[in-house]
This record gives C-alpha cells, structure tokens and sequence, in this order.
C-alpha cells in the first residue's frame, strides 16, 4: 500500500514553510526591562547614595528630587516599579524562548545590553560599598596601612559617604582589589562620581568573565550552555548588585569562574591563578582550592595523590599571594579584617531567625538572650564547616563541581547575615551544574523576587530634613512605601499575573536541562 502523495499546493507549503524561530518575539520583554532599568536610573537621583561633597548635589534637578517630598516620592515609585518591571522582562524572556540555542544567547545578551546600559548611570542603589572602596583607595594613596587604619583615620572621611560602620574597621579585601582601589583615587583624585564610574568599569571585567566562563562550564556538566547564561547574567539580582550597586564580588566570582573552567580543562596552573585573583578580590573563594586539588589530582586517585595535590594548589594559591604581599608591604592582613564590616544577623537568614528567637525566649526569663544566640550563630558556623568537609573528602568525582557549589552555598545559607549579593555568587554555581524546570527553578524565582523587594525597600538615601515631623517623610516611611510598592507587584506576578503567575505555581514545566542533583 503506498501513502497519499500531497496535492501541488500542500507540498508547496511544506516545502517553502519557514521553520518557528527559537525565541518568539523577544523584543517585548527586551523594551519591558530597558524601561525599568531607566526607571531605577530616574530613582536613583533623588534616593541613591550621593557622596557628601558630591557636586550633583548642587544640580537643580538633584535638588529638586532629593529634598522635595514630591521629587523623594516620585524615585521610590520609579525605583520599585522599574526593578519589579526587570523582574517580569526577566521571567517573560525565559518564557519566549521554544529552543534554548543561539537565538536565546542572542536575546540573553541584548538583554545584558538593554537592562546593563542604564545602570551603568545610576546613583549607587541598595548599597554604598563603593564609597568605602573610594575611602579604602584613598587610605592607600596617603600611605595608610588599610589592614590596620579604618576611613576615619583620614581627614574629612565623612565626606566621602561611607557607612559609618567602615570607620574604624580594617579592610577584608585582598591585595588585587585594593590595589584597584588606588589606582581609581589616584587617577580620579578622588572625584566621587569618576570613581564609581571606573569601580563601575571594575565590575564589568567581572561580569564579561561570567557571561563567557558560564556557558563553558555549563556545557562541560551537560547543561544547556544558554539557558545558564540567562540564569545568571540576565538576572536582575546579578545586574542590580554588580551594576547599580558597584559591589566587587562581580570580579570575585567572575575570576574564580573562569579558573575552575581551566582547571576543570586541565590547565590547572592558569585556573589557580585565576582562582587566586579571585581570593585576593575577595578571600571567601579560598573555599574552591580544596576542590581544585582535586580536580587536579584525577578521578582515580588515591589519598596520598590527593593530599599530595591539595599540598600542590595551596603552595601555589599561597605562594602567589605571599608574593604580592611583599609587593604592597601589607602582608596578610586581610584575615583580621574579614569580621569587621556588617550586621551581626538578619531576620530572613534561617541562621539569623534561629538565633533572634532564642534570643527574645532567654530574655523574657531574664537570661542572657543575646549571648545564648551568639552560640547559635557558633552553630551554624561549625555545621557549614562540617559540610564543606563532608563535600570535600566525598568520592563522587563525577560531580565535583555540584559539591563545590553545596559547599559554598553551606557558607552562605547557614551565617547568620545574609546578603543579597552572597545569593548572586550562588546562583553562576547552580546555573553551570543544573537548575531544574521543577521546584529548583520555583525557588530561584522567588529567591530572585524576594531580595529584588528586600532590596528596594532595604536602602534609600532621604535627606535629614525631610524626616522631620512638619515635613512627615521620615525614613521609616520612605522605607515602607518602597516595600509595599515592590511587594504588590511581586505578588502581582505571583498570583494574578496571567503570564507569569504559573512560574510560581505547582503545575510542571518541561525539563530543559540535565539533572545533576
């Protein structure tokens, strides 16, 4: 029996059909977010950190909007709106995509593009880090030792518009990074806005990183090398820390990225020193030699090999940070550093929570609370040593980077203070060794649009006098009206949002990328 033969007409169509394109209309979601980011830009002028001594603080426009409750009201509207806008353009391009292949790296960095650009203008928001980086850079142009000397040992450091809590504590960062530091005040003279737009440049070197190292490590474990990347470069907590909130950890985490990538590519020498940049940004990634050793010592081998390598990578890692130690005369002084800045806890850290509540159950039997929920913070602190070890001297070769990414995730999820910015070292880990389209992927989005709320509402910069009782704008409030803003649209995409509320529900998506759990 022989099959049908098509009509003239039917086997013209077949012929000439053009085939669907692997992302359907993405330029919608690309416009959605660009605007958003613009308007967290307009927002940024009257509620983002402006330096004291700022000369756009003498602009009409500047004035207008940070010191009239009128200009203040209408940055927090535009600030929430536009980085709860970021979020849906985010979760709407995942959506356009049919084919994660070129076509989705294309959107996803015109994405990068699109929502990047503006934020690269914005007045520092969520945090005001950078100002202490341009204290730290300008404790080094006159000759302080910055492992030893808070800002305050400079004249008129309050002027420079760090967090008070960077006074009188020494530098945790590295020698990499602080002689970064230097160069931008000593180039910039210490221009406040020249140098946040070079700290700025600083960041991208780190976020390039990332966008070329991520889709490589992810095609080494089986995952979609294109979905990864908009995992993690398009995300708006990856974009928002990096970008509009100038934080090194973009070079950190771009730097150990691309040395686990040679490492993992048997270029072990270039991956530490890579690695070793990383550490000497920021020395948390000292987490990864460990497992560098490892991956350097084979899948087959025995103990004496691997301690044999572990002994190889840290008299290496060591060795090159020794070296530019006696560069800058500092020595290791980092080390006592690395408690000094930030908040004891947080209420959303699981660690933090613990530790509040035992606290407020001592004190109301008039016990010490607060010395009670130190031990709790001890504990957390001795279970993710616990867990990195375990990670460590496990035998699963095959995923040796999935236990690196649990072992770093152990450090961050079980200290009692939380960042939003520590979840965005995370998330690169996770992407690279898989993210399923099940309750992993739930949780990301939620994740992403919990700290992108908490963000918003976290830090705004409101004048002194705008907080007094005549003018009724306190801080307070300011804070409040953010948070209620960026939570109705949060729960809006959540709930009601008919495109984007299934994201969040139970229903079961396709899997698009290997499992590696």
């Amino acid at each position: 029996m022989t099959a049908p033969v098509p009509a003239a007409g039917e086997k013209a169509a077949t012929i000439f059909k053009r085939p669907e394109p692997e992302v359907d209309n993405a330029r919608s979601p690309l416009i959605a977010g660009f605007i958003g980011s613009v308007f967290m830009m307009i927002g940024s002028l009257g509620v983002g950190w402006l330096a004291p001594v700022s000369e756009l603080r003498r602009m009409p426009l500047f004035i207008w909007m940070r010191t009239e409750a009128i200009g203040v009201a209408l940055s927090i509207i535009l600030l929430a709106v536009g980085g709860m806008l970021l979020v849906r353009a985010w979760l709407r391009l995942g959506q356009r995509v049919r084919v994660w292949g070129p076509g989705a790296r294309k959107a996803t960095l015109q994405a990068v593009v699109a929502w990047g650009l503006p934020m690269m203008f914005t007045v520092p928001l969520f945090s005001r880090d950078v100002y202490a980086y341009i204290g730290q850079g300008r404790l080094m142009v006159e000759g302080f030792n910055p492992y030893e000397n808070g800002i305050s040992a400079l004249s008129n450091y309050f002027q420079l518009g760090a967090d008070k809590m960077w006074t009188e504590a020494p530098v945790p960062y590295g020698q990499l990074f602080l002689w970064i530091e230097q160069f931008v005040v000593w180039s910039t003279n210490v221009h406040p806005e020249a140098s946040v737009m070079l700290f700025r440049l600083a960041a991208l070197v780190g976020i390039v990183l990332c966008i070329i190292y991520v889709p490589k490590l992810a095609d080494l474990h089986g995952v979609n090398p294109h979905r990864a990347l908009w995992l993690t470069a398009a995300n708006p907590l990856f974009l928002t820390n990096f970008i509009a909130s100038v934080h090194n950890d973009a070079l950190m985490i771009g730097l150990a990225l691309a040395g686990l990538y040679y490492c993992a590519t048997r270029r072990v020498v270039l991956g530490i020193v890579l690695v070793t940049l990383s550490i000497s940004v920021k020395p948390i990634t000292i987490v990864f030699l460990p497992f560098i050793g490892l991956l350097w010592a084979g899948k087959d081998a025995g103990w004496p090999r691997k301690f044999l390598y572990w002994g190889l990578t840290a008299g290496l890692s060591v060795g090159l940070l020794f070296a530019m130690s006696r560069v800058n005369g500092f020595g290791f002084g980092w080390i006592n550093g690395l408690s000094a800045p930030g908040s004891i806890w947080i209420w959303y850290a699981p660690i933090g929570l613990m530790g509040l509540v035992v606290a407020s159950i001592a004190n109301a039997f008039s016990l010490d609370g607060w010395g009670l929920a130190k031990w709790v913070y001890d504990a957390g602190k001795l279970l993710a040593v616990g867990i990195v070890a375990w990670q460590i001297f496990k035998r699963d070769h095959d995923r040796l980077m999935r236990r690196l990414t649990l072992a770093f995730a152990a450090i961050v999820l079980l200290a009692p203070m939380i960042q939003s910015w520590y979840v965005v070292w995370l998330i690169p880990l996770f992407a690279v060794t898989g993210i399923r389209d099940d309750w992993q992927v739930k949780a990301l989005y939620f994740i992403v649009s919990f700290f992108m709320v908490y963000a918003i509402s976290d830090q705004l910069e409101v004048f002194p006098y705008l907080q007094t009782e005549d003018l009724g704008l306190a801080l307070a409030l300011a804070r409040n009206a953010a948070a209620i803003i960026a939570l109705m649209f949060a729960l809006y995409l959540i709930f009601l949002d008919p495109r984007t509320k299934h994201l969040f529900s139970k229903s079961d998506q396709p899997v698009t990328s290997r499992p590696v759990i």
